[in-house]
Parts: C-alpha cells; structure tokens; sequence
C-alpha cells in the first residue's frame, strides 16, 4: 500500500490519552470522528475514526460519548454553551466521557437546566427531574458557601460520622476540609464541592429517590474534569 493511499472500504482509529479533552485534540488530524469511552463513569479511552467507503456513514459525527457498559451514545448537536445559572432543586454529575467530548450542553438541554459554573462542566443543575443515561441525579438538600468549618453544625445536627466530598475545581479546598471534618455521628452524607458563579459552595445531596435521610471517617472523592 503506497503512500496517501486509502482503502475503498473500512475504517481507522487511532487511541489517545483518555485525558484528551476534544478542545485539544491533534491539529490538522483529519479524523472523522472523535469518540470518548468510558467504564462506569471513569474514561477508559479517546479514539479518533477514519470511514472510508460504503463505511462512510451518511451524516458525520464529529463527537461522540460512548457508556459502558451500558452501551449509551451521545453525539453533538451542534449546541452553544450551557447557560450558567444558580443550583436549582437538582444536581447532575455528567459522566466523565460526555465531558471530555465537550457534550454538556446536549445533557443541560436534556434536563432542562444549566451548569454551576462555566469553567466547571460536569455540575449540572436543573429545577426538575429526568431520567438520562448520561449524568447521575441527586436531590439538593443544602447549599452552603464553602469554609472548611462551615458545614460543621449541619452535618452535626444530622449525626454524620462519614462524609463523601465530590470536588469539582476545588482541590484545595477539599484538602482543607477533609482536615477539619470532625465526625459526630453514625450517619453518612454526600456533599459536592464546587464552583456556583466561581465561588467554592458545599452542595448538600442526596439520590434522587433515597429517603430523605442525610446519613456521610472522610472520602474525598475527585472525579475532577477540570483541575
């Protein structure tokens, strides 16, 4: 096979760093497509996709989230930025690949909401419910503006002994509070530390669906897209 030559039927990809996100893939690549896949929420891989022929598909795709192992898709719209907007009743955690293929306005339109934080993607926020393959709903119980003290009376006053930080651009300011988190209680309970309007704030949350019960020895989880 000479050089420049391309096969009348088929397909080529080639795999990229799953930190890849689309606003930094290769110049002048030529992919048809850029696909993010992730494995239970985590990005396993990037893969950029040549058709050639009757493989050519009739409409291009140019990004596109794949879910496994559920085997959700999610391809562009076309879409402007999400609108930032302050939290609503409920929280979406868009999963990682969505946000790496730069897919969060198609989930926000989805929901019929908006994100916390333009800087910060993966926080979703929405005044309603829905079912999406592509983000995880919680219910907002508690929006509080970040100090590393500050949720110390409430969570004391729901006996919570265990506490999951889901940070979102604020590292920092998960360290500090996993330093002053002191248990009071049996209980567990789920806050999300991020950016509303670019100011670290505590979301207190809960599944949507669970008792209405916030039961959280500290787990700073980081999923963060964005740091």
């Amino acid at each position: 096979m000479g050089p420049g030559h391309r096969p009348r039927d088929g397909a080529g990809a080639i795999q990229l760093s799953p930190e890849l996100p689309y606003g930094r893939l290769p110049e002048g690549c030529g992919a048809d497509e850029a696909e993010w896949i992730s494995w239970e929420g985590e990005v396993q891989e990037a893969v950029l996709w040549w058709w050639y022929g009757e493989m050519n598909p009739a409409v291009r795709v140019p990004r596109r989230a794949t879910l496994l192992p559920g085997g959700a898709t999610l391809t562009g719209r076309g879409l402007p930025a999400p609108a930032v907007r302050p939290p609503g009743r409920y929280l979406y955690e868009v999963d990682a690949a969505v946000v790496r293929a730069g897919l969060v306005a198609e989930v926000a339109e989805d929901v019929d909401g908006g994100v916390l934080d333009g800087a910060v993607p993966a926080c979703v926020t929405s005044d309603e419910a829905y079912a999406t393959p592509f983000a995880t709903a919680f219910e907002i119980i508690e929006v509080l503006p970040y100090g590393p003290s500050g949720p110390g009376a409430l969570l004391r006053d729901r006996g919570v002994g265990k506490l999951t930080v889901r940070q979102y651009g604020c590292a920092a300011e998960a360290a500090e509070l996993s330093r002053a988190f002191a248990p009071s209680g049996t209980g567990a309970a789920t806050v999300f530390l991020t950016r509303v309007a670019g100011e670290p704030t505590l979301l207190l949350v809960r599944p949507t669906g669970a008792p209405r019960t916030a039961a959280g020895v500290l787990a700073v989880e980081d999923p963060d897209q964005s740091v």
